[in-house]
């Protein structure tokens, strides 16, 4: 009886209490209102959370901290008013269906151009310029090399984090996720690849730490350790990132987590949307060290979500994908039915297809 599995049973992470532990994993839809100042709230936007609202937690998709941490056409924001009254309208509606939701918060550092940003040059430890490319309404396009971040202008985008976490409370989210994960600013920090740095923030391990930790405490600071987590991805390549040693950074990092009583870490175990079995991180040894809860993520099935959390390999499963085009999922995991598969070709992009239209076992 799926009752008696352990997936679909309550957990208390942090000050959270899920109905289950299944959790809807950030996802970039690019569906936000550009002339409107990078708002998400429309009606579409509103049933797009509501329809997903089964999860035991949603957490949004990527909101951008300040302009330039915008990477992306049509990705919404959480640094003014208007974008968190838009939000206002999602979270009371993902509450009202009684779920749980909290927002992604990032900035993607170099992994940008200014035609997203308004003008705004990416920034970044180094002035290392990604081989990637962005995506603008001129079309596909290099990106250029970043801006080294002096100290006071870290301390800066540090604030940006605070005040995104302060503005996510305020819009009704019950907590924040810190975007850590796939090659973006905090990423760029922590790995050797992009983090060439000899002053304070840069060489050591513990230096290429300091970044994320300072992001962490501030955000703790402004709405308590309980209502925190942050999203890690030790061995991706996405977004041309790289490291020499991810075990030693991440363990570091982890260990400092642990210390400061946040509520999850979120683990992008493997290459992001691809291959888990990448070397360099030990997972298992990551749930031993953090005490605070473990969300596992990457190309779960049901089987493996099940068995995860029973084995107390994990404490709960985000799904991506497979929230994009099951919007009942929770409920055709618990029947073990068949789970579409969603087109890619609507992913990022404008309208309804492929966005809210997706059926429910009862439609």
């Amino acid at each position: 009886m799926s009752e008696q599995v352990k997936l679909f049973q309550p957990v208390r992470i942090g000050d959270l209490e899920l109905a289950n532990r299944v959790v809807m994993a950030p996802l970039t839809r690019c569906r936000a209102d550009e002339p409107a100042g990078d708002v998400l709230g429309s009606e579409m936007n509103i049933e797009y959370y509501r329809q997903r609202s089964n999860a035991g937690l949603i957490i949004s998709e990527g909101t951008q901290v300040a302009p330039a941490g915008k990477g992306y056409m049509a990705t919404p924001g959480i640094y003014s008013d208007q974008q968190v009254e838009g939000w206002k309208k999602i979270t009371q509606a993902v509450h009202q269906a009684g779920s749980k939701i909290i927002a992604q918060i990032w900035h993607v550092g170099r992994i940008t151009h200014p035609g997203l940003t308004g003008g705004l040059d990416p920034v970044a430890p180094s002035a290392i310029a990604p081989q990637v490319v962005a995506y603008t309404k001129a079309g596909k396009v290099d990106i250029p090399t970043p801006h080294a971040l002096t100290v006071d202008e870290i301390h800066q985008v540090v604030g940006q984090y605070r005040q995104g976490a302060a503005n996510a409370i305020k819009a009704g989210f019950d907590g924040v996720e810190i975007h850590g994960a796939n090659g973006y600013l905090i990423d760029q920090f922590l790995r050797d690849g992009t983090n060439q740095r000899t002053d304070a923030y840069g060489g050591s391990v513990a230096n290429r730490c300091r970044f994320a930790l300072e992001v962490v405490d501030a955000v703790v600071r402004e709405i308590g350790a309980g209502k925190v987590g942050i999203r890690l991805s030790p061995v991706t390549p996405f977004n041309d990132i790289t490291d020499s040693d991810p075990q030693a950074v991440f363990s570091c990092l982890i260990e400092q987590l642990s210390l400061r009583g946040i509520a999850f870490i979120h683990m992008i175990e493997g290459a992001t949307g691809g291959a888990r079995d990448i070397p360099g991180f030990d997972y298992q040894w990551a749930r031993k060290a953090f005490k605070g809860a473990y969300i596992a993520n990457n190309s779960y099935d049901r089987q493996m979500a099940i068995d995860a959390v029973e084995s107390g390999a994990a404490d709960a499963v985000a799904f991506g994908r497979l929230y994009i085009s099951n919007p009942d999922l929770v409920q055709r995991l618990q029947q073990n039915a068949l789970l579409a598969q969603p087109d890619p070709n609507t992913f990022y992009a404008p309208g309804p297809e492929g966005y809210i239209d997706y059926p429910s076992l009862e439609a």
